[in-house]
């Protein structure tokens, strides 16, 4: 007897030549000898366990050689993931495998149904036929949709016999579900992407600056809410001048959030300054573990921020928090980063509108100065030689010098018109109006770094009876709003140096009388977007320079004696 403990294992398929012949025992003697009755057995075993070497009469060579290669490929074919079935050209199920039957009988029908569409498209697809020395049929792909809640794509090819003929069909079917909802919610945010970026003609004439501002702000937080589920954000645009990020939309966060200084570095300005820095987005799965993160959303836990890109080129941020840890997937960075393209987008458009506007207005005002400018020195050579004709006429005389004063006047508005948002139309006939009694003992903050401006408002103002402070520049205004005790009403610019008129106003609100705030700006442009940012919050007025005198004093009267929500001028 071998008694070595090294043997080889041998698989043995048993057949009476083995036992005739002596062979049987003689393997025993040296190798470790693992006896099948039948192929059935000698699959098993070798699906269980491991051989060196596999002995089988030659007639059962083959047959056993087919079934091994059988079982590997069913193997295989049960370990991918698609399921994969062979179907009759009756619709009956003649193999499947295990991907396939874990799927219930209502998906397994609409596969079969599908395999029978598909093999009769094989069959009578013209340009097909074997026979006549046509190509052979290839593949085709079909979707199933079942109830709009599921759904499957599958691929089915022929299966030919000798002749060329179509016998069967198989299939190679996978749950597509996952892969078609994100791209209906792809579609679905493209779909809103466009709606924001289109500005129909009715709304761009019937609207202001800061209505369509308004309007915008709307359709975005609508958007983010109802189709990424997204109830705490903040938009921020690059002010290019400071290269600071100014906020322009706030939901669901504190208002300190709006507050903190934030500018487009990689470092030191938490993650909205490095993902404008950088043009990359930032997901932070745990933000009290993340040293770029500065808080904003009470008791914050994760939050995504995907940089606002136009044309290759950073002009903002979209930055989303969330309460729960590990909150936002690769999906939603795609999400927020297609339409942070279209917020880019839309907020670019009303930029441009208003620069538009801006230099549309000086070069129409330029031309009609340029058209009546000679016609007016006509007037006035007339009216010289009218005089000398009716020396004596004073009643005549008199008509002509208001026709002179008339001319005057016409000339200087011209001049006050082209200067634009450097002036006050109509100030010098509002120096002889009576001072109104509601504005008698009003402290009044006047802050604008445009000298006449500010200058003509003081000196109109002071005719009223009003006691009076100005600032030249943002941060002037900021000091003199916490130095002095209470002001009635403040009137500032929004772009000016050092703090712009969101700042100024936010400075106001933190008084404890909240005074009413008026902000101004020229032809209605407005870089860091004050205007929204302080309509959100109660903003008393807005207007659009150039304005008469006789709308900045109506609005000062509406601010002092109600508390309404903001009303404009027209730019």
């Amino acid at each position: 007897m071998n008694t070595s403990t090294n043997l080889q294992r041998i698989l043995v398929l048993d057949g009476p030549g083995l036992h005739e012949s002596g062979t049987l025992d003689q393997l025993r003697q040296r190798y470790a000898v693992f006896l099948v009755k039948n192929m059935e057995e000698a699959i098993v075993a070798l699906r269980g366990g491991s051989f060196d070497a596999v002995l089988s009469d030659t007639t059962e060579f083959l047959p056993l050689d087919r079934a091994l290669a059988s079982q590997q490929s069913t193997l295989i074919l049960d370990t991918i993931g698609e399921g994969v079935c062979l179907v009759s050209q009756s619709g009956r199920l003649l193999w499947t495998n295990r991907r396939m039957r874990q799927w219930d009988n209502v998906i397994q029908q609409h596969i079969v149904r599908t395999c029978q569409d598909a093999y009769c498209w094989f069959v009578t697809v013209p340009g097909t036929d074997p026979s006549q020395g046509a190509a052979p049929v290839r593949s085709r792909k079909f979707g199933i949709n079942i109830d709009d809640a599921r759904f499957f794509e599958l691929v089915c090819s022929p299966v030919l016999d000798p002749h060329g003929q179509v016998r069967h069909v198989v299939a190679v079917c996978w749950d597509a579900s996952s892969t078609r909802r994100l791209q209906q919610k792809i579609d679905a945010i493209d779909q809103a992407g466009q709606e924001l970026a289109r500005l129909e003609e009715e709304a761009i004439s019937r609207l202001n600056v800061m209505e369509r501002l308004h309007l915008l702000e709307e359709k975005i937080i609508k958007f983010c809410r109802q189709l990424m589920h997204f109830d705490h954000f903040s938009i921020r645009l690059l002010d290019r001048t400071t290269n600071k990020l100014e906020p322009v939309i706030t939901v669901g966060m504190p208002p300190e959030a709006a507050e903190i200084e934030l500018f487009a570095l990689p470092e030191g300005n938490g993650i909205s300054g490095h993902v404008a820095a950088t043009g990359r987005s930032y997901i932070a799965p745990d933000v009290q573990r993340d040293p770029r993160y500065i808080a904003g959303l009470d008791l914050a836990r994760s939050s995504l921020t995907v940089p606002l890109m136009l044309r290759d080129r950073v002009i903002g941020i979209f930055n989303i928090e969330s309460k729960t840890y590990g909150f936002f997937t690769e999906d939603d960075r795609q999400f927020a980063e297609i339409f942070g393209r279209y917020v880019a987008l839309a907020l670019n458009i009303l930029d441009l509108l208003v620069v538009e506007r801006c230099i549309t207005s000086g070069r129409l005002v330029q031309d009609v100065a340029g058209e009546i400018a000679q016609p007016l020195n006509d007037i006035s050579t007339d009216v010289a030689l009218l005089r000398e004709h009716y020396i004596g006429n004073d009643e005549m005389l008199q008509r002509l010098m208001d026709i002179t004063t008339n001319v005057a006047r016409i000339r200087e508005s011209l001049r006050a018109v082209i200067q634009g948002p450097r002036t006050i139309l109509g100030h010098t006939e509002n120096f002889l109006a009576p001072p109104d009694p509601r504005l008698v003992g009003k402290r009044i903050l006047i802050a604008d770094d445009q000298p006449a401006i500010r200058d003509t408002i003081k000196e109109i103002l002071g005719r009223c009876g009003c006691f009076l402070d100005t600032a030249m520049d943002g941060a002037q205004a900021i000091a003199l709003l916490c130095s002095q005790a209470r002001y009635d009403l403040v009137i500032s610019d929004i772009q000016m140096p050092h703090k712009n008129g969101y700042e100024i106003y936010s400075a106001a609100q933190r008084l404890g009388h909240k005074p009413p705030v008026i902000l101004m700006t020229g032809f209605g442009y407005d870089p860091s977007h004050s205007i929204v940012r302080a309509s959100q919050e109660g903003l008393a007025a807005v207007l659009f320079k150039p304005f008469k005198i006789e709308q900045l004093m109506n609005q000062i009267l509406a601010a002092l004696t109600t508390d309404g929500s903001a009303e404009t001028n027209r730019p």
